[in-house]
């Protein structure tokens, strides 16, 4: 494994949070509907994209196809698999892993408590 790979793969989860994880994912042996292809790569994709930033276009390649990736992301979100995966976790003093979400939210410099002046929501600057 190069250095580059290496640095990105420091985002993957341990063995120990995967077999917490393992027998809750959909896709797996008795599982209803076709058997998932690699989940543990899936989730360390969907790690490295969180925990970067990064666009889920920049997803290193060895995580698999990106559009692939972000389709999946997204039938799981909508089916709440990460919510689950989430529960199945929160016993596990480990909180290494543990995110509460990647995105935020600007505030403007008076709703910081700062003292303004006299400014009208609802108009903007050009007009």
């Amino acid at each position: 494994m190069s250095t580059a790979a290496a640095a990105y793969h420091r985002h993957d989860i341990s063995d120990r949070a995967w077999q917490i994880l393992e027998p809750r994912l959909p896709g797996g042996p008795g599982k209803v509907g076709r058997p998932a292809q690699n989940n543990r790569r899936f989730i360390n994709a969907v790690f490295w994209v969180l925990r970067t930033g990064a666009p889920w276009r920049d997803l290193p390649p060895d995580y698999g196809d990106w559009g692939n990736t972000h389709r999946r992301f997204i039938r799981w979100r909508n089916k709440n698999v990460w919510a689950e995966l989430q529960e199945a976790l929160v016993d596990d003093p480990d909180f290494e892993w543990l995110m509460i979400d990647a995105s935020y939210i600007k505030v403007h410099q008076h709703g910081t408590g700062a003292r303004g002046g006299n400014q009208a929501v609802g108009r903007t600057k050009g007009g």
